[in-house]
């Protein structure tokens, strides 16, 4: 398993019992992502057993409440919690101010650095990178400024053929790293051999793009080409596409329309209205034109 995405909420608008907003936590290539935070991102953490050591990076898609209202109360826990290592949070201009002033008027000073990103560009650009994995903006169209992210595994070194490998006794261990990085052995005799001969593919790298509040959006789709997981918002059934427009949200069959353009192999969809009391409608309507639905739903995992 190379990647792991599990919801801790799926709601728009506000909180309810068992219906909550906005968040997603996110394992790739060894890398541990939170995808927005809506109110009580921090008990669904607790509550589906995120460790809050491992979060170093947040992601805000927009300034929406149901989207990052959770946000200083998860900042104040790990100043609770003693953390000391940086939080890197990354979001709209504004996510600052906003989270600065609610920190000083509360007193609520930290051992720990925030070290914030704030975005501004309509362009699709490169926002984080180390070398298991980079993240980039999606671009999206919603009634203030917003952006989805996609979230890419780095191309991975090829595998050793290991029977091909030990059929030359003078390949050492030590010489595993440098072909593993597609370089040719020159054995003693002068002989090269190719290092087709000594290595497999290496496992395709995986991606997920996070698609956050918009409205049908084309021009997201060659950003997302072929993306392995897709998740696109789907506030409204089609009966209400009327509704989806005004708000600058997408219906369920909007949602599967531009995972079929992208080509992605799988579609989740959420943030469903509250006036629809099945959610099992969403499914059904986007399968009609994507095959590969899932519905999200809180404490769901999907790993690939």
């Amino acid at each position: 398993m190379s990647l792991a995405l599990t919801i801790l909420g799926c709601h728009s608008a506000t909180p309810r019992v068992n219906a909550h907003p906005t968040s997603q936590y996110l394992e790739i290539n060894n890398r541990h992502f939170l995808i927005d935070c809506g109110e009580g991102t921090q008990r669904q953490m607790r509550k589906h057993k995120v460790g809050f050591s491992k979060i170093n990076h947040i992601f805000i898609s927009h300034l929406h409440g149901d989207h990052f209202f959770g946000l200083i109360g998860l900042i104040s826990t790990f100043g609770i919690l003693n953390r000391d290592k940086e939080l890197h949070i990354y979001g709209p201009k504004g996510l600052k101010e906003v989270t600065r002033l609610q920190l000083k008027v509360s007193k609520s000073y930290s051992k720990f650095d925030i070290v914030y990103h704030e975005l501004t560009s309509k362009e699709s650009e490169l926002i984080f990178e180390d070398e298991n994995v980079s993240v980039t903006t999606i671009p999206l169209n919603h009634r203030v400024y917003t952006n989805g992210f996609l979230f890419k595994e780095k191309e991975k070194s090829k595998k050793l053929n290991i029977e091909n490998v030990k059929l030359y006794p003078e390949i050492e261990t030590c010489d595993y790293h440098n072909i593993k990085a597609g370089k040719d052995v020159t054995l003693e005799s002068g002989e090269i051999v190719k290092n087709e001969e000594l290595t497999l593919p290496p496992t395709r790298s995986k991606s997920y793009a996070f698609c956050s509040d918009t409205s049908y959006k084309e021009d997201i789709v060659p950003i997302i080409k072929n993306v392995d997981l897709l998740y696109h918002e789907a506030t409204f059934l089609s009966d209400r596409e009327d509704l989806a427009t005004k708000t600058k949200h997408s219906t369920a069959k909007q949602a599967a329309q531009i995972a079929l353009l992208a080509n992605a192999n799988q579609l989740v969809i959420g943030h469903y209205s509250s006036r629809y009391s099945n959610i099992d409608l969403f499914k059904k309507e986007a399968s009609a034109i994507f095959p590969n639905v899932v519905l999200a739903e809180e404490g769901k995992k999907i790993s690939l």
